[in-house]
């Protein structure tokens, strides 16, 4: 068994008598790709909350690369756990500053930082901050001020800032795609695709409720309803029609062509990805 990037093992969080998640227990390992998928209220949310430090389990622990030091251990600094884990997510989008440009926001990403306020002349970090605006097709935005950037743009901004971070282990994009149309969802989906097949991070963690943007680079998923798990494990065997079903309590159909997914209620298609209104 290869050595984890992160591990969960039995994690517990309890609020006012209620349990927001119950005994989660999930391993990722190098080169593995998941997607956590799950509707409103499915504790996708608290699950990354707990991975990033922000939400202290009742019970159980996180570690990250098999290191005995675990998320609530005095032993851990929360910046450098927090390095180590790439994160595009609208909290951090709606922190930004509409005057940071495009290398600002990657040059932040080095110190886990939002909106730089430490200047650098660095040449070296410069260049580094050139080179993954050049990763992430992003060259032509380097002194573009976040206000004026499409949503599109911000997010490959993002993405590069998470990759600008010099320990990362995992990537997570929680709901990159919201605020995106369809054709800017599926030109951003493509560029993600890309960037794990040039092995720009070790794993990969894609947070949805909406199934058509599980791209073909995701391995294994892990579906959460009210806190608890209904199905995980390799990709063809937790995505079916009954773990989509029970997680989203309607009678769906799964169906995948070409690597992507599509849900059916009854014969027509759900087009918000299992959000049965």
């Amino acid at each position: 068994m290869a050595a984890p990037v992160f591990e969960m093992e039995d994690v517990t969080v309890q609020r006012s008598g209620k349990k927001i998640l119950n005994g989660i227990s999930l391993r990722v390992e190098r080169g593995q790709n998941w997607v956590i998928l799950g509707g409103n209220g499915s504790g996708k949310t608290s699950l990354l909350n707990v991975l990033m430090g922000y939400l202290t389990p009742t019970s159980g622990e996180v570690t990250m690369r098999g290191r005995e030091d675990a998320v609530n251990s005095a032993s851990q600094s929360w910046d450098d756990w927090r390095k180590r884990i790439g994160f595009v997510s609208s909290s951090i989008s709606q922190q930004i500053d509409e005057g940071e440009t495009a290398i600002e926001i990657v040059l932040a990403g080095r110190h886990a930082m939002v909106n730089y306020w430490q200047k650098t002349d660095d040449p070296k970090e410069i260049k580094a901050a050139e080179k993954i605006l050049e990763k992430v097709n992003c060259t032509e935005l380097r002194d573009q001020h976040w206000a004026t950037m499409s949503q599109g743009e911000r997010q490959r901004v993002l993405i590069g800032r998470a990759l600008m971070a010099p320990r990362m282990d995992v990537l997570v994009l929680d709901e990159p795609c919201a605020g995106l149309d369809p054709v800017a969802r599926e030109h951003f989906l493509q560029f993600v695709e890309e960037l794990t097949e040039k092995g720009s991070f070790r794993s990969l963690i894609l947070v949805t409720h909406h199934v058509e943007e599980i791209i073909p680079a995701i391995t294994h998923a892990l579906v959460l309803k009210g806190g608890e798990v209904i199905s995980q494990g390799e990709k063809r065997r937790a995505l079916n029609s009954l773990s989509m079903s029970r997680a989203f309590d309607s009678e769906l159909k799964l169906r995948s062509r070409l690597g992507r997914y599509r849900l059916y209620y009854g014969d027509e298609f759900v087009p918000e990805g299992g959000q049965v209104v």
